[in-house]
Order: C-alpha cells, then structure tokens, then sequence
C-alpha cells in the first residue's frame, strides 16, 4: 500500500509536499518558497501559506504570509502563481524567520486587508 503522503496526482497533495514548493509571480520570476501552511484547526481549510522570501542561503529571510485564496497552481511550472511582485512583498505584512513571532488575529486582518482578500477574521 502506497504512503498517502507521496500521492502527488489528481486535485488534493499532502501538505509536506507544499513545504518547499515554488512560488511565482505573473512574470514567472520565482519570489520564494512555501515553509508552511497555516490551517483552520476547525473546518480544515488552508488559510495562509508562509512564504520564505529575500535572504540568502536561509540568512536574513522573511517569512511572508500569503492569504491561501492569492495563491492558484500551475501544474506546468510546479508552483504557486500570485499577482504579486518583489516591491509589494517587501513592504507586505513579514515576520523574521528567528523571532519569536505568535499569531494574533489582528495581524491575520493586517495581512489579509494588505491583499485585498475577505478576511479570515470576522
């Protein structure tokens, strides 16, 4: 019997397998990569994928919460297409990758009012 983690086919993957994968922007210029996904722990649904972003071997980069509905696959690329560029993330909502950084719903409304989505938090 197959591991249900290396199942990459069809429309559903196995979180680990979004750790690590691409995202771009509309122009194919690679911004960073996924680190984490952050899910309701009620309903399921993914809300945020945390985004590495800048820095150099893992050294001064941040982390970018990208709401979940920003994000759309590209199955030709392997990654994650936003309608984002560099200067927009560098001035979006980030945390660095060595604090210790908690969650709070205010800053979930700052993140989504940043992108322009339906918040999360009601």
């Amino acid at each position: 019997m197959p591991d249900v983690t290396t199942i990459t086919s069809g429309p559903l993957i196995a979180a680990e397998k979004v750790n690590g994968t691409s995202v771009y922007n509309m122009a194919g210029e690679k911004l960073g990569t996924v680190e984490d996904i952050m899910i309701d722990k009620v309903s399921g649904r993914a809300i945020y994928a945390v985004m590495s972003f800048g820095g150099f071997l893992g050294i001064g980069d941040k982390h970018h919460p990208l709401p979940w509905s920003t994000l759309n696959y590209d199955e030709r690329k392997g990654g994650y297409l936003v309608n984002l560029d560099k200067t927009m993330l560098e001035g979006a909502p980030s945390y660095d990758r060595d604090t210790d950084f908690r969650w709070t719903s205010d800053y979930g409304r700052k993140v989504d009012k940043y992108y322009n989505v339906p918040s999360y938090w009601l």
